[in-house]
């Protein structure tokens, strides 16, 4: 019964380092759930850190703040515009899971009712190496349409040359 005890302890003493509060539980459906949430949250950050290192990002905007309290979906191009890494969320706005989008542009996503107008604004942004922040008709991989806000940025090696480029994420209203 003691190690069960040293077991708790523990649990609790690393999920408030992580800033996870723990509640009594009534249904382990939900705990487990939010813990798997959690976990995907966490391998997301260790992909996207793994690729900031290998590709020698200057800086990391602030994808944890991103994943975690924005609940924003995140993915990282080449700088051919194919998808190396979406977060795992990207499945509950569009249906697609993260292997079945590597390697493919992000153009997967538009359709008829795209416009037209806002992606030739952010393929220039793309072109020029600016930030852009737009909102377009994506349709989801069952070809239903979604409005989604899309924030997106360059993102520079310590030499000053663009590697990646970067998307925040979310559906809107």
């Amino acid at each position: 019964m003691n190690e069960i005890q040293n077991f708790d302890n523990a649990a609790s003493k690393f999920y408030k380092k992580l800033g996870i509060n723990t509640l009594p539980l009534l249904a382990w459906d939900i705990s487990g759930s939010h813990y798997q949430k959690v976990c995907g949250f966490y391998n997301d950050l260790a992909d996207f850190s793994a690729l900031a290192e290998n590709n020698k990002w200057e800086a990391t905007k602030d994808i944890e703040n991103a994943l975690m309290k924005e609940g924003q979906i995140v993915l990282v191009t080449d700088t051919d515009l194919n998808i190396v890494k979406a977060s795992h969320n990207i499945f509950g706005m569009n249906g697609y899971s993260q292997e079945e989008i590597v390697g493919l542009k992000p153009k997967i996503f538009q359709g008829p009712e795209t416009c037209t107008q806002t992606t030739s604004y952010i393929s220039k942004a793309i072109q020029e190496k600016k930030s852009f922040e737009a909102t377009l008709v994506n349709y989801r991989k069952d070809g239903s349409p979604y409005r989604c806000w899309i924030k997106g940025e360059p993102i520079f090696n310590t030499r000053g040359k663009v590697v990646n480029f970067i998307a925040y994420e979310r559906e809107v209203a």
